[in-house]
């Protein structure tokens, strides 16, 4: 699989089409012929819808394109003729890993590294760990910018102030789920991401 990755502090990039996409810290620049893909494991509701109304709140931009979600591969750009070799991959490392639970507790912040505030894991962060190593491998094993740590991103690239109220306001919030899938997510023309299809855990 041949992958392109141009990396800003600008936090867009130009997704096929012409709209702006808004794909977190980073600017990931799809080349022709490729699309950008994302894996990751969706937040249910009620909690997505929750935590995706703090995200407006907050000013954040991404509240309105990214649905609640913990990331397993960030934007990646593929080339469309790629997209079924990466679909058997989901398949087969989806297949290989069990259900869990996820228990969200409290806010935290990756500054000063990245300006991120975001909802820890205090429990499944393992599972999401396990999942993510076979998940990111062969086709999808791009390289990693940080160390992989689960999380539920609620507020990006603002000031301080904001990011700061972010913590603050979510220090107790608290959720539970159990994760039975992951979704492959693709960049609409309209700056949006969307699942395209689901793997169940275990097959």
């Amino acid at each position: 699989m041949t992958t392109t990755a141009r990396t800003t502090t600008a936090g867009g990039a130009v997704a096929p089409g012409g709209a702006q996409a808004l794909t977190g810290v980073f600017s990931v620049v799809p080349g022709a012929g490729e699309v950008l893909i994302g894996v990751a494991i969706a937040v249910p509701q009620p909690w997505a819808g929750e935590l995706e109304a703090w995200r407006r709140s907050f000013g954040d931009p991404l509240g309105a394109t990214v649905p609640a979600h913990v990331t397993l591969v960030p934007p990646t750009a593929v080339r469309r003729a790629d997209l079924p070799a990466v679909r058997e991959h989901l398949a087969r490392a989806t297949a290989a890993s069990g259900p869990f639970r996820v228990e969200l507790d409290g806010a935290d912040t990756f500054r000063p590294v990245t300006p991120v505030v975001y909802v820890r894991l205090a429990a499944g962060a393992g599972e999401c760990a396990d999942l993510e190593g076979r998940v990111r491998s062969g086709v999808l094993g791009t390289q990693r910018r940080f160390p992989f740590h689960p999380h539920v991103t609620v507020a990006q690239q603002l000031e301080d102030e904001v990011l700061d109220t972010a913590c603050t306001q979510l220090a107790g919030y608290d959720a539970a789920f159990d994760v039975s899938e992951v979704d492959l997510y693709e960049l609409g023309t309209d700056g949006r991401w969307r699942s395209v299809q689901t793997f169940r855990l275990g097959g």
